[in-house]
């Protein structure tokens, strides 16, 4: 009896290490709780009650993906009967938010027509431009998205705009643009980029300060958020290890 509670019990404590070692080498939490989760099985169980059962509210959106292919489903067929701009926009949406860039793009072609003055749809075909590395056609979109209103999705759009002026080449527009946007927004993605270009342009000191602006708001940011940041915290690290003053 005795050795079966044993095995069972090593099994417990060897399966709570292996999903606790999962879930860091995915999220990548402070490095000290590697040695907290190989210390022993208890550290493994701390470990997943302070990190593993918060990060579960982030999965939200990977349940939310059955509803969204459902609805895409649906206006795939909508679409060939109805091919309005507003089903053809909704259809976008969709497939930025489920990561389909290339199909995200089309639908935004069709859904932009000469009558559109909504911001919106342009913006949202800048961004899909983006991730497909397009930055040249990026460009005009996300100046008319940011010269229809300037403050769009709360400056991030002038954030995207100064990052696609920067990969196109465009540096004196990068450089006014960067500082229009950092001088309004908070967003670590618009940070990081500014970083990015300003080592891009020698000027490292800078770079070092926009990274190291990431990581400042570290320390007062719920936890939710922080789980959130952690892509840009890891990204603002690795570029300070980089780029040296």
């Amino acid at each position: 009896m005795g050795t079966f509670l044993f095995f069972a019990f090593s099994w417990w404590a060897i399966l709570l290490r292996v999903v606790a070692i999962i879930h860091f080498i995915r999220r990548r939490p402070d490095f000290f709780w590697l040695f907290v989760i190989l210390f022993h099985w208890v550290g493994a169980l701390v470990y997943i009650v302070v990190e593993v059962i918060p990060d579960a509210g982030l999965l939200r959106t990977s349940f939310q993906m059955f509803p969204r292919r459902r609805r895409i489903h649906e206006l795939e067929r909508a679409v060939l009967d109805n091919p309005s701009a507003g089903n053809y926009e909704e259809l976008g949406l969709l497939y930025l938010d489920d990561g389909n860039f290339v199909r995200a793009r089309a639908c935004y072609d069709k859904a932009i027509s000469s009558r559109t003055d909504s911001p919106d749809p342009f913006y949202r075909r800048g961004i899909a431009e983006i991730e497909l590395g397009d930055f040249v056609a990026a460009v005009p979109d996300l100046e008319h998205a940011v010269h229809s209103d300037a403050d769009y999705d709360f400056h991030r759009a002038k954030g995207l705009l100064a990052w696609a002026y920067a990969q196109t080449g465009q540096v004196e527009k990068a450089n006014v643009m960067f500082q229009e946007a950092t001088r309004l927004s908070t967003l670590s993605e618009t940070y990081y980029h500014y970083a990015l270009f300003l080592e891009s342009q020698g000027r490292n000191v800078e770079a070092r300060v926009w990274a190291q602006r990431i990581l400042e708001k570290k320390p007062t940011m719920p936890g939710y958020l922080r789980r959130r940041e952690r892509p840009w915290f890891r990204k603002a690290g690795g570029l300070l290890s980089r780029v040296r003053a």
